[in-house]
């Protein structure tokens, strides 16, 4: 297990388990693991799957081991912090199954000037639309249309600046994010064009333009 900016994190943890010595022991490793991946953030529920009860998080929270940062959803104290902590949470919130997207998905690819006014995900049709602060999507998403940046599920570039297309985002930033987007390699024409052909309308014409700018 890794130690992180001189701090091992499995040693301090298995340091608290030692503190709570009248509880059943947890796997702490089991947790880290899950941790690790998702900037120091993890679920009431990711945490019982590595034998955390309830009371054993409100301990912990009480102590000052775990930061309880919004219901259900914790932190590890001294992990390092990451510059999309507002994502982390609202991918948390919003469960394993949503994905970053639109002018979120632009931030974490660090395209166009954009800075998004709130936190965009997708989330699957059966999923509750009430969740404050996020503004939630219903778009379907197809395998290829996702994928993992910065421990985050978010959708592709192509899928995400066709997104951000068809929800109306300024003509001069999708065209900004295209070219950043070629020019960093983050994606090529074709995946662009066949992202066009797939959506049609306004994210077509807009990918066109910019391609032709590009030539």
């Amino acid at each position: 297990m890794k130690a992180i900016m001189g701090y091992n994190v499995c040693k301090s943890l298995a340091i608290y388990e030692g503190l709570a010595h009248n509880m059943s022991p947890p796997n702490y490793n089991t947790l880290y693991e899950i941790i690790e991946g998702q900037a120091g953030y993890f679920t009431a529920r990711q945490a019982g799957e590595a034998g955390y009860s309830w009371e054993r998080l409100s301990y912990y929270a009480k102590t000052g081991r775990f930061q309880r940062v919004s219901h259900g959803i914790y932190r590890l104290v001294h992990f390092p912090s990451s510059p999309f902590e507002d994502l982390y949470i609202s991918w948390l919130r919003t469960g394993l199954d949503s994905v970053i997207s639109h002018e979120s998905a632009l931030s974490i690819y660090d395209l166009s000037d954009i800075i998004p006014s709130e936190i965009h995900i997708t989330v699957p049709r059966t999923a509750s639309r009430r969740r404050r602060g996020i503004r939630l999507h219903t778009n379907r998403l197809k395998p290829e249309d996702v994928t993992w940046r910065e421990g985050l599920k978010v959708t592709t570039v192509p899928r995400t600046i066709a997104d951000v297309a068809a929800t109306g985002l300024a003509k001069e930033f999708v065209h900004q994010a295209i070219q950043q987007a070629i020019q960093r390699g983050l994606t090529d024409r074709d995946a662009l064009l066949e992202m066009a052909s797939r959506r049609g309308g306004r994210p077509s014409r807009l990918i066109a333009e910019a391609l032709a700018e590009e030539r």
